[in-house]
């Protein structure tokens, strides 16, 4: 980082604040100009530093940090390109990835139900299957899902249709069942900044689809794809699924501005989540549209043979008479942007 003085600062003012930063194991470069001196920080902790508060010392004007708090999922460690991550053998991103879509219900809540949904995301063209087993819901008396019968559901739908398996994961003590039988696991909005759970899936090494939290800041989105990352798995998939705002008709804001940012810092894939959103089914194809115009890598999105009976978020949820048609200008747009 840089420490820039008030052109008034004084040599001892300067001083001090060379020697608290020496005290920490940097190093510390001094430049004299014309009206300022700045102190580059060289070699030190980054967090160590930032709680020395520099910018509260006496003559000191600024500091701006220069290196990236997220080392490995900064995009200049790759070659400042963007990387490809292989789940199911589909790849998400990349220079030539093609446009992908995850398509299926919210919660797995029945074989009939489920298997029903997927041979509809089959024939639409789905290059993944997604589907709860375990659902975090708000209240306690919702539906939390079937748990590990659940994810013996989505194995059988694997078996029928071939698509690749996208479920979440909310406790720690079902690491083992969800990674045996998934091939990526999710990570929703609430646990985005959950530490340890991210550390375990970074050990565990099965690609790991993050979603941004509700609250978070692309710094915050970067780090806790970064637990994963420094735990040797280099297989994430971020996904923007809209945050809290006062002054929208939706349910969450989609930030589709954070996917162009995303892109830019990182070589990380980058999808959106339109179904959470939205919240409604009426928006959801708008926002999918917007996403596939904006650059994003592919969508995820929910369907249900029966909205109105679904037992976790039904009114969002794409019908399967018209998922075929939705897709297919999805594509279109997701197409014409990449040309």
């Amino acid at each position: 980082m840089l420490v820039i003085f008030h052109p008034d600062a004084s040599a001892p003012e300067i001083d001090a604040v060379v020697n608290r930063i020496l005290a920490t194991g940097a190093g510390a470069q001094r430049v004299v100009g014309a009206e300022q001196t700045v102190i580059g920080v060289i070699d030190g902790d980054r967090d160590h530093l930032a709680s020395l508060e520099l910018d509260a010392d006496p003559g000191v004007d600024r500091v701006v940090p220069v290196s990236s708090p997220y080392k490995l999922a900064h995009r200049h460690r790759h070659g400042d390109l963007p990387h490809a991550v292989q789940v199911g053998g589909v790849a998400f991103g990349g220079p030539d990835a093609e446009f992908r879509m995850i398509l299926g219900p919210c919660a797995v809540e029945s074989p009939e139900q489920m298997l029903a949904a997927a041979d509809a995301c089959l024939a639409a063209g789905a290059d993944l299957l997604r589907g709860g087993a375990f659902k975090p819901r708000t209240s306690p008396y919702a539906f939390q899902g079937l748990g590990v019968d659940g994810l013996k559901i989505l194995a059988e739908a694997r078996e029928r249709t071939g698509l690749p398996v996208v479920t979440e994961l909310t406790d720690l003590r079902d690491i083992d069942a969800v990674v045996e039988y998934a091939d990526c696991v999710q990570v929703g909005a609430r646990n985005m900044q959950h530490f340890p759970l991210l550390t375990e899936l970074g050990r565990a090494g099965l690609p790991v689809l993050l979603k941004r939290g509700m609250g978070a800041s692309i710094d915050d989105f970067l780090l806790a794809a970064e637990y994963i990352l420094t735990e040797g798995n280099p297989r994430v998939v971020l996904c923007e699924r809209g945050i809290h705002a006062k002054a929208t008709p939706a349910r969450s804001c989609l930030d589709l501005a954070a996917v162009t940012v995303l892109k830019e810092h990182t070589h990380l894939p980058v999808i959106v989540d339109p179904s959470h959103a939205a919240g409604r089914r009426a928006l959801v194809e708008p926002l999918a549209l917007a996403a596939a115009a904006c650059g994003a890598d592919g969508l995820i999105v929910e369907c249900h043979p029966n909205p109105s009976q679904a037992r976790c978020d039904g009114p969002q949820a794409i019908t399967l008479d018209t998922l075929g048609d939705f897709t297919t200008r999805i594509r279109r747009v997701a197409q014409a942007a990449a040309a």
